[in-house]
């Protein structure tokens, strides 16, 4: 006699359209778990989650609320020393861990607890720890930790250095266990308008304000690392749900690939703020580079051209460039929840 399960997935295969994306993945309905998730990428992540049929967990420090019975949170700070707790009696189908480590030994610590409790680890590392080398860069293009022998960078940078150094553990000492390496370029929302240094709301503050916004001359013909935060959130959580990504890394973008300059026409276009092109001393006395993480922030990610070739994920996400919103649309979603137009 045929078990229910059988059965149904018998059924459901033979009823449903089967170009849908990875449909025998969510049947049974899987658990997932976002770690400090409730930001710009997370929440996206678990909309497409839920979207494929998955329930999700969100432990984060925002406050939240979830109408959703699929959907939950938990307003706590996730450390070293509360993630047992939290971990305890949970076991999950796959993790996306959203935590930054500045001290990657912290993350090799919390490394075997994660993966005790999941099938699935998808690690967050970051575009910027790609070189400027390479272009458009692919996933095997050298990393700043590779070739860069600053002394200085290579003892005080702690954004791209630790979550390359994350990536190295890895490789090296995890191969084949369950982790999947994600490096998102820079993903808006309504959360962090980003725009090339510039960040939060201040895009439509200004422009509401009257006042122009300083940019260098020469970064109106480089690509811009940036995508909307709806199709990175989407790109990460399909990842999830395919195993045939496990022990492969991801460049996370669409591939759109717009300039500086484009996006500043973009922005011009929707909110009317006006954009300066000035040289790069100008910029500078704007920005104030004295804070190391600024200074590194410009001189080893925004100066680089961040053209990205975003064939691997697309490939393994099953999605075409032209199914995911180009970023002026992403940017008139943001703005209309911030009633900015």
């Amino acid at each position: 006699m045929q078990d229910f399960t059988s059965y149904f997935v018998e059924y459901w295969v033979s009823s449903v359209e089967k170009n849908r994306y990875n449909k025998l993945e969510v049947m049974i309905m899987k658990h997932m778990l976002l770690i400090a998730g409730g930001g710009t990428l997370g929440l996206y992540a678990a909309r497409e989650l839920l979207e494929q049929g998955c329930r999700v967990d969100i432990v984060c420090l925002e406050e939240h609320t979830s109408d959703d019975p699929n959907l939950r949170f938990f307003v706590q700070r996730i450390t070293e020393e509360s993630l047992p707790e939290f971990l305890e009696g949970r076991h999950y189908d796959g993790i996306i861990n959203f935590i930054h480590y500045k001290d990657h030994r912290e993350f090799i610590r919390v490394y075997p607890l994660l993966m005790a409790h999941t099938e699935h680890l998808i690690f967050l590392s970051s575009y910027r720890t790609y070189a400027d080398e390479q272009h458009p860069i692919t996933e095997s293009a050298p990393r700043l930790l590779d070739v860069v022998k600053d002394p200085e960078f290579l003892e005080r940078e702690d954004y791209a250095l630790p979550k390359a150094r994350c990536e190295d553990f890895l490789r090296s000492q995890c191969a084949g266990q369950n982790w999947t390496i994600v490096r998102p370029v820079i993903s808006f929302s309504s959360l962090r308008l980003d725009f090339y240094m510039y960040s939060k709301t201040l895009m439509p503050e200004r422009a509401k304000a009257g006042e122009p916004v300083i940019m260098p001359e020469r970064a109106k013909k480089l690509t811009a690392g940036l995508d909307w935060a709806g199709n990175s959130g989407k790109l990460i959580a399909r990842l999830l749900l395919n195993r045939d990504t496990i022990g492969k890394t991801y460049t996370i973008s669409s591939g759109w690939n717009l300039t500086w300059g484009q996006v500043g026409e973009i922005y011009t276009e929707l909110t009317g703020v006006e954009i300066r092109w000035e040289s790069e001393e100008a910029f500078l006395k704007e920005i104030n580079t004295e804070r190391y993480r600024t200074y590194c922030g410009y001189y080893y990610d925004r100066r680089f051209d961040r053209a990205v070739d975003a064939t691997a994920v697309l490939e393994a996400t099953g999605l075409t460039r032209e199914e995911l919103p180009p970023i002026r649309e992403g940017l008139r979603i943001e703005l209309k929840k911030l009633n900015y137009l």
